[in-house]
């Protein structure tokens, strides 16, 4: 268990803008800040947070907290490890009391298996440190590629021994279970046979954007033919390689300060190009490029470069990856190395300077680079000129924005040589074989507004009421107010008039006092909730703030709490007043609005009351003095609804 002390320290120290600063590109937007989502694939920004608040809410997913519910929602942490992670980020030292062995074992699936990869991660550099073999064989190959000592330590490169078990058998002695050194792929079982997958192999470990170790990428170093030169961990519950960039850990904030990445193919592309200042470097660690790879880089910027060996066949293959990237809104460019070069061996044969400057000059758009390369290929052969040209329509064809599409229409029109119109009508028939587009454009088009306008969202009535009071409580309870409540009285002549009666107190006494009296309950539960919790705060404290209360909020109740507080950060939905819903406005004091919200919540509890009686009676047997005190009993409700409208409308 992590001390309350540890706990109160953290959340004290914690920056949330700083915190998702490192997961999400977020700029100034006000006094808060804006990103894209990352738990949603979007191109334009819905995500916020509030520095002031030191809160965050995500439109889109519809997810929000503070910063130790975005680690959880983010990186799959539990809270402890949020926790942990927020005091190492902050250099704050962590008391908790030693873990007994039944705690040990109640540890979830997932996090053994990051246990066990962080223990091989430990394991595989120690050897390669520490024993004869690992300095001869790991250590000295790494020194051979050029990289220095501060950066082994800083990718955590190791070696794994040469022998069949030695890494299991530690790992076993250790404490360690063989179930999950088999489920992250460390250990291999066969017939009740087990031995080391990476045996006699340099380590690379590969880590998740917060750092944590997910699997290893391993290279041989002998010359027998029938092992594969690379091998990586097979997929588990923590290693998707699809979802992984090599390098991200050490690049996102370079990325995000540069507002561009570059793409590599291997793991020493990346280490090399960070070892000479190029720290905004990534790999897809040779596997195919993928939308989830591209959408990882698109939270940090829109900007990518794709960087490719200079022989012809690196060139084809990396050109072939860009169209996703198109796909997802992108910037994209390319650069090429020269004949016999790859980024490694480029990076270590020239100074930082050098190598910025060659990427800034051979750095080309990619629609221009790769539509004169292709006319290059095609030279005077016009059938295959032809084809590339249905080619490089095709990759247009994935840009979602219409105006870049036509820009790079004209551009490959130019360096074709070829009819604009012929580029257009061949990227109208790349559009028509899809089968959700529509030969009639503008006919389909006027049928999605049809379609929209009839699923108007329906409005909970009931649910953005309780929600309105919960919105008062918390964003103005402590404040004083002058209510001027309207009652209707019999005055000397017997005719029942209004009078204004006031009174002063604070906005929560005033809210707790009137639902007390109509005896009205919240029917949301976590509402419920928030409303008890936040009236003892209320009452008991001297100072309220909202911080007091969010750190102890279950999931959902968080996310509600969150969603009122970024109220006005985003759009307010359209023609509230039409649904009785009260929305406030900047002449209107907190008094006048905290009435208006009580007396529409009583209004909307009695029209209710009145529709079931309505209802019932219709259901009612035949009797016929049961069926008038019914419509007694609905005529004093409509009386009093009525009276409550007049009273709203004075208040407004």
């Amino acid at each position: 268990m992590i001390s309350k002390t540890t706990i109160d320290n953290v959340f004290e120290t914690a920056r949330v803008e700083e915190v998702i600063g490192d997961f999400v590109q977020l700029k100034k937007s006000g006094s808060n800040m804006k990103g894209l989502s990352p738990f949603t694939d979007e191109r334009s920004p819905s995500f916020m947070v509030s520095p002031v608040k030191q809160i965050w809410k995500d439109f889109s997913s519809g997810k929000g907290g503070n910063v130790v519910a975005f680690l959880m929602e983010h990186e799959h942490f539990t809270y402890p490890e949020a926790i942990k992670y927020l005091a190492k980020k902050y250099n704050i030292e962590v008391e908790e009391t030693q873990q007994s062995d039944e705690q040990k074992e109640q540890a979830n699936e997932r996090e053994s298996m990051y246990l066990v990869s962080e223990y091989a991660n430990e394991f595989f550099q120690k050897r390669m440190h520490e024993t004869d073999e690992g300095q001869a064989i790991g250590l000295s190959y790494f020194k051979e590629r050029g990289f220095t000592p501060e950066t082994i330590k800083k990718f955590d490169l190791g070696y794994s021994p040469d022998d069949w078990e030695v890494f299991t058998k530690t790992a076993l002695d250790d404490g360690y279970k063989l179930e999950y050194l088999e489920k992250t792929g460390l250990t291999i079982v066969k017939e009740n046979k087990r031995f080391d997958r990476f045996k006699g192999r340099v380590m690379f470990p590969i880590h998740s954007m917060s750092g944590r170790v997910l699997g290893f990428g391993g290279r041989i170093l002998s010359n027998t033919k029938k092992a594969a030169k690379y091998l990586n961990s097979p997929e588990s519950d923590i290693y998707h390689k699809s979802k992984v960039l090599y390098g991200i850990y050490y690049a996102k904030q370079a990325i995000a300060k540069e507002d561009n990445c570059y793409l590599v193919e291997g793991y020493t592309d990346v280490i090399q190009f960070h070892q000479s200042g190029i720290e905004n470097t990534v790999s897809s660690s040779g596997t195919a490029l993928t939308p989830e790879q591209i959408r990882l880089i698109n939270r940090l910027t829109k900007n990518i470069t794709v960087l490719f060996d200079g022989d012809a066949a690196g060139t084809r293959a990396s050109l072939r990856g860009i169209d996703l990237i198109l796909e997802q809104g992108m910037n994209v460019k390319v650069c090429p190395f020269p004949e016999g070069e790859d980024p490694d061996s480029f990076a270590r044969a020239n100074s930082e300077d050098e190598l910025r400057e060659f990427l800034q000059e051979n750095s080309y758009d990619f629609i221009t680079y790769k539509a004169s390369l292709l006319m290059d290929e095609a030279k005077n052969d016009p059938v295959k000129k032809a084809g590339l040209i249905r080619d490089m329509v095709n990759s247009i064809s994935k840009i979602p924005d219409n105006i870049q599409r036509e820009v790079y229409l004209q551009e490959c029109s130019r360096i074709m040589d070829i009819n604009e119109d012929v580029l257009y009508a061949s990227l109208a028939q790349i559009e028509n074989k899809d089968p959700k587009s529509s030969a009639q454009p503008k006919k389909r088009s006027m049928e999605v507004v049809k379609e929209k306008e009839t699923q108007k969202t329906k409005v909970d009535q009931l649910y953005e009421l309780e929600r309105k009071i919960i919105s008062l409580l918390v964003l103005y309870g402590k404040q004083d107010g002058e209510f001027h409540d309207i009652l209707l009285k019999q005055n000397e002549q017997g005719e029942m008039v209004y009078e204004s009666e006031v009174q002063e107190a604070k906005v929560f006494e005033k809210i707790f006092l009137d639902l007390q009296e109509d005896e009205i309950e919240f029917t949301n539960e976590d509402f419920k909730e928030l409303f008890f919790l936040l009236i003892e705060k209320l009452n008991s404290e001297d100072e309220f703030g909202v911080e007091m209360i969010i750190n102890e909020l279950k999931e959902s109740q968080a996310v509600k709490l969150t969603d009122i507080l970024m109220e006005e950060e985003q759009y307010e939905l359209h023609d509230w007043e039409r649904h009785d819903i009260p929305v406030k406005k900047k002449e209107q004091g907190i008094s006048q609005y905290v009435t208006q919200t009580i007396l529409s919540l009583r209004r909307y509890l009695v029209g209710r009351k009145i529709n079931e009686l309505v209802e019932a009676m219709k259901d009612a047997d035949s009797d016929e003095e049961n069926r008038t005190e019914m419509i007694q009993e609905i005529m004093s409700y409509t009386s009093l609804s009525t009276i409550l409208s007049d009273r709203l409308g004075r208040v407004m």
